[in-house]
């Protein structure tokens, strides 16, 4: 079997046309021929949701099945781990990552790529650490991904968007294959035609795009929006926060213009992709190939008065991310599957596909047996949040989201000692730390230190998907369902063993202490 994984950073569900009943934020369609055309091909699972949050959370429960998010925050493959491409390494498969994702190669995010055959980074994307040069870059896009009211010219934000503009200084704006997309999924293409004479492969596919800023080239840019792409007071590149105050202030129009631009990306992300379905039509590659297209997050675009992620509550356009699967023996395929899923069920349904036996010490569910026919139904609950803050579950009706005390710590779990929001730059070792076997999937001694907790919210919230998809209403308070979700909750804590101190912040009492 050889198994295509393909990540489309940031993409959300109601940009598509195969999740057409998603309450969308547009007044117009996007077009996405690729994607619609595998989604009619492919089973569309509608209940996926994200788990660790954000990029290399997301990306560790892909790689080993592990929901860190109540232990860790960002941070490496950990030496107990045992990786999605080690473990097929050593049955004789071949594994590849092709990628413009810059975050694998950054402080603190070192093991993701290491146990691949072969991996492939394009370079450029974002604040990745490539040029130098020009010393001053194109100042319509400095004001394009800077704020002049909030950015002075030595600050680490301003530095950070100046990188952007030196790494594509010599982008063609008009030509769409100067750009990541164009790079990501061209030298996909290559590589499946290359390699297939491979019985057994596995590729993983991690697309920084649609991730901000939103700079599209033509035909893109001018694709959804009447503006002027390349007015110097219109952002591509929005500050995390709230819309109507700060750093992040966004007027009606500026909001509608990224909506244009992210709007743009997931067009040109879908055209160059159609290059790898079209390798696989050439090569009748179909017949062999089990292909998964998903995403980690979502991003807000201006809903319940937010922009971007992170900082906010963990709303369904963040936390319910697509999911399309083809699988060659799939019963399920051309059809849709609603039962509730999650972004760590991806590392154990791969092993499976490939032969490979999934480790016992993992959070991670097969859905395999959903594809084949042999199960209707796969998960009770589904946890999402990110570390230090509030903690999430799903059922398929009601999402719970429980705000945690900021006064109460956070403990990280590791075997380094970097700092816990020091993503990207090395840090001063932890001097109060002690070391033990604290974690229920690994027998390996770790060190424990604590961290901050931060409110992302300061009420509980519970929402009725089924009969409010916009989750506009907040039921808490007088509703049967919230005990109900209460008690979810605090079960799915406890069949994770989670830490003690999960409970403590988060104001549950633990089900055997009831």
């Amino acid at each position: 079997m050889k198994v295509l994984l393909l990540s489309i950073d940031s993409l959300r569900r109601d940009f598509l046309s195969a999740y057409q009943d998603t309450p969308t934020v547009l007044d117009y369609e996007v077009n996405t021929p690729n994607l619609d055309w595998f989604a009619e091909k492919a089973t569309v699972f509608e209940q996926n949701y994200a788990g660790s949050l954000p990029c290399m959370p997301a990306r560790r429960e892909w790689h080993t099945g592990i929901q860190e998010f109540l232990w860790r925050p960002w941070g490496p493959i950990e030496p107990f781990d045992d990786t999605l491409p080690q473990l097929a390494r050593k049955q004789g498969i071949l594994t590849k990552l092709i990628t413009d994702h810059y975050h694998y190669f950054q402080h603190g995010s070192h093991g993701y790529y290491e146990d691949y055959n072969g991996f492939e980074f394009i370079r450029g994307h974002e604040t990745d650490a490539w040029k130098t040069t020009p010393q001053h870059p194109n100042g319509r896009l400095l004001d394009q991904t800077t704020n002049a009211r909030t950015d002075p010219p030595d600050s680490v934000q301003f530095m950070n968007r100046v990188q952007y503009a030196r790494n594509i200084a010599n982008f063609d704006e008009t030509d769409e294959e100067d750009f990541f997309a164009a790079k990501v999924f061209s030298r996909t293409a290559d590589w499946i035609a290359e390699n297939q004479e491979w019985d057994d492969w596995f590729c993983f596919v991690d697309s920084f795009d649609v991730h901000e800023p939103f700079h599209c080239p033509e035909p893109y840019a001018s694709m959804y929006t009447d503006e002027d792409p390349r007015d110097a007071s219109l952002p591509t590149w929005p500050y995390y926060g709230r819309v109507d105050e700060g750093q992040s202030e966004l007027s009606d129009r500026e909001i509608d213009f990224v909506k244009s631009q992210f709007a743009g990306k997931v067009t040109m992300v879908d055209h160059w992709l159609g290059t790898v379905f079209d390798t696989l039509t050439e090569l009748s590659a179909w017949d062999d190939t089990m292909v998964i297209v998903t995403s980690d997050h979502g991003y807000m675009l201006g809903e319940h008065g937010w922009i971007a992620k992170n900082i906010m509550p963990i709303y369904d356009a963040i936390a319910n991310t697509p999911l399309f699967v083809w699988h060659p023996e799939s019963v399920r395929n051309d059809d849709r599957v609603s039962s509730l899923t999650s972004a760590v069920d991806i590392y154990a349904t791969i092993l499976s596909a490939l032969g490979v036996s999934v480790p016992d010490q993992t959070h991670s569910q097969s859905f395999l047996p959903l594809l084949e026919g042999k199960a209707t139904n796969h998960r009770e609950w589904a946890l999402y949040g990110m570390w230090g803050s509030s903690v999430n579950v799903a059922d398929g009706q009601y999402t719970y989201m429980r705000p945690c005390n900021p006064d109460e710590p956070t403990y990280c779990y590791s075997t380094t000692m970097m700092d816990a929001w020091g993503y990207f730059t090395p840090t001063e070792p932890k001097q109060d730390v002690e070391s033990g076997r604290f974690l229920p999937y690994t027998d390996t001694p770790v060190w424990r230190f604590e961290g901050p907790s931060f409110e992302q919210h300061d009420d509980i919230k519970l929402y009725d998907t089924d009969a409010d998809p916009e989750q506009s209403t907040n039921l808490a308070g007088n509703h049967p369902a919230e005990q109900q979700m209460e008690d979810l909750l605090a079960d799915a804590l406890q069949v994770l063993k989670a830490p003690e101190n999960q409970f403590e912040r988060l104001g549950l009492t633990p089900p055997e202490a009831k």
